[in-house]
């Protein structure tokens, strides 16, 4: 008997990486062995020195082939076995470690959007739909595309064992938003970037696309993003660790910036939502900021924030690691862990 392990890795295209990944069978009750690819067809090797080496970090049940079928998220390696330059996940674990003492806990809000011939599903052929106003958790044909492969989606990363914790229509037509966590950085990474395998995979079979542009459609259109909810063990008991970490996230905002996904200056406009990518903001309740204190957190004096500035193309390896490290740091110098 055998059973069937999809790997799948994160290659080196730029601006934005991709996800690959491909199948292999083998014996029932074998372990998952290390493997190789051509780092030459997905950016990450010269032809002369192609191999590159995949090594299992995280499986789960493969709910599109089911039985004791597998989906295996890979790092990437060079042949000594050492992190490849494209490995973001292997720069997020040390930082994780450091900080483990604060517990870290995520919740990354991932938006997307439908595409089907070479428009976003709902805009019809050589015009636009009504403007936004109605289409944000909206229900019916006339508000709504997309919603049977959003279901199947979120019934896969169930079956996976992913920690999703939510789906709900987005503000411009065929524009979705599925959550995950809470769940540490490390862990909530992984699980996110397998459900993205998942739900490209899954649109797939009703011939739909799904992209992750931070800027879909330009104009008075809102762009997607992955805004990120973060608390420590500090943040969650006391109010005071939610002002430092919020200006200490003003005071790498820059960095911030830079690691929170390709093209971001077209999303951070201060326009839908937004707050400008030059500027850095907080505030409670606010929308336009950059982080967001939820209201009720500022009632309850603890709680978390949302940092509403990553992308949807962000990496969320690079994002916890720059989360982490920043509001650890800086809730560690100011005495409050």
């Amino acid at each position: 008997m055998t059973y069937k392990a999809e790997y799948i890795w994160i290659d080196g295209t730029e601006p934005t990486a991709r996800l690959r990944s491909k199948t292999r069978i083998l014996a029932d009750g074998a372990d998952l062995p290390i493997w190789g690819f051509d780092g030459s067809s997905t950016n990450q090797a010269p032809g002369k020195a192609s191999d590159c080496v995949l090594k299992p970090v995280f499986t789960c049940p493969d709910p599109i082939r089911g039985g004791d079928n597998v989906l295996v998220l890979c790092e990437v390696l060079l042949t000594d076995m050492t992190p490849h330059a494209t490995n973001t996940r292997a720069l997020l674990t040390p930082v994780a470690e450091r900080f483990a003492d604060q517990d870290s806990w995520f919740g990354i809000e991932q938006e997307y959007t439908f595409f089907k011939d070479g428009r976003p599903l709902g805009f019809p052929v050589g015009g636009f739909p009504a403007p936004q106003g109605f289409y944000y958790c909206g229900v019916g044909a006339d508000e709504v595309y997309g919603r049977d492969i959003v279901e199947a989606h979120l019934d896969a990363c169930l079956t996976a064992g992913l920690a999703i914790s939510g789906i709900n229509a987005e503000v411009m037509p065929g524009q979705w938003e599925f959550q995950v966590g809470p769940a540490g950085p490390v862990e909530v990474s992984d699980h996110l970037w397998i459900a993205r395998w998942l739900l490209y995979r899954i649109a797939e079979n009703f011939g739909v696309s799904a992209t992750l542009d931070p800027k879909p459609v330009q104009g008075d259109w809102n762009g997607a993003g992955a805004h990120t909810n973060f608390s420590t063990k500090a943040m969650r008991e006391g109010y005071d660790a939610i002002i430092t970490a919020c200006e200490a996230l003003g005071e790498k905002a820059q960095e911030h910036i830079t690691g929170y996904g390709s093209g971001i200056e077209k999303r951070l406009t201060g326009m839908h939502e937004t707050a400008p990518w030059s500027e850095f903001s907080y505030g409670v309740s606010d929308r336009g900021a950059s982080v967001r204190i939820p209201w009720q957190v500022e009632v309850d004096k603890h709680g978390y924030i949302e940092d509403r500035r990553p992308n949807a193309n962000c990496d969320p390896y690079v994002v916890t690691r720059l989360i982490v490290g920043t509001c650890c740091e800086g809730l560690e110098k100011a005495g409050q862990v």
